[in-house]
């Protein structure tokens, strides 16, 4: 009788499944029946629980698929023209994430607030918890930090001022980490791999070598994988610091930012682009100082790039 196991996809690479159950680690394919499903996304990928039939020792196939909670998704980058890569296929990071921890230096490089706007949309659209990590504090003065990063707390988001040298912050990150499948994100250089050694030793430097093994270029393969940590995992997903917005147009942009969700009702007109218009809630919000002038700018920002991928993929650029 085949035996079946229950598991969690750590690592997807090629085709390839490594799958981590009760009784151990088995690489694992997927069967044709299972391929013809979910055209438009990928049909595994690291995070996804399944159901697998034991082969050999070390070798089985995955049988079943756990429907997703949620999911950290791109377009699916076609690397070809900039209309040719408006791809509407999904391409999933991570399956079932419990966070998303967004890595951002307060020096050294200096935190593009621009580049934190974006992954939070994406975050937002996703329906997926939000950490923001804040490291190398101890370069700048408390009140530097705080006062670049506060406007996000003040919209709900938990934010954590950390630093390697120091260990400021590091229990409390340790905590918010525990337990949980977590991805990171972050540019290069923002200290996420001291952060996780500080954290564990050796943690950050696993993050790093499968960071790597993926930035290597288009004809290389990519692959996120989950690395445990403190009951929980982590795992680094470079692909988000080219994010293409999936599955979003520019006049449901405005949804995804928190605290200006809430103002669009109160506009004049249903289809207010927050632009222009009279009556608008949101530009009187952020006259007022209750909506944040740097935030608005990145909404405007970000809905002039969308409205320009929307013409391109309609053949009208």
């Amino acid at each position: 009788m085949t035996q079946r196991l229950d598991g969690l996809i750590i690592k997807a690479q090629s085709g390839f499944f490594t799958v981590r159950t009760g009784a151990g680690d088995y690489v694992c394919q997927l069967p044709g029946r299972l391929k013809k499903e979910r055209l438009e996304s990928d049909l595994a990928a690291a995070g996804d629980r399944v159901t697998i039939s034991v082969l050999t020792a070390g070798t089985g196939m995955i049988e079943a698929i756990a429907p997703r909670q949620r999911v950290l998704s791109r377009a699916r980058p076609t690397g070809r023209s900039v209309r040719d890569s408006l791809s509407d296929r999904e391409q999933v990071l991570v399956a079932n994430p419990d966070q998303v921890v967004f890595v951002f230096s307060i020096r050294q490089p200096a935190p593009s607030l621009r580049k934190l706007d974006r992954f939070l949309v994406v975050a937002e659209r996703n329906d997926l918890p939000v950490v923001i990590c804040v490291t190398k504090t101890d370069l700048a003065a408390p009140a530097e930090a705080a006062g670049l990063f506060q406007p996000y707390e003040a919209i709900g988001y938990t934010v954590l001022y950390t630093s390697a040298r120091t260990g400021a912050g590091l229990a409390a990150l340790r905590e918010a980490l525990a337990g949980k499948i977590s991805v990171l994100a972050g540019s290069s250089g923002v200290g996420k791999t001291s952060l996780l050694n500080a954290l564990q030793p050796g943690l950050g430097l696993q993050v790093r070598a499968v960071s790597q093994a993926t930035e290597k270029g288009l004809h290389t393969t990519r692959y996120v994988e989950l690395i445990p940590f403190a009951g929980g995992y982590v795992a680094d997903t470079p692909g988000i610091r080219s994010l293409a917005l999936y599955d979003i147009e520019a006049d449901e942009l405005d949804a995804y930012f928190r605290e200006i969700a809430p103002l669009v009702a109160h506009c004049q007109f249903s289809d207010c682009t927050h632009e222009h218009e009279p009556g608008c809630a949101v530009r009187q919000a952020v006259a007022e100082g209750r909506v944040s002038a740097a935030r608005y700018d990145s909404y405007l920002r970000l809905r002039e790039e969308q409205e320009t991928l929307d013409q391109a993929a309609y053949g009208l650029l």
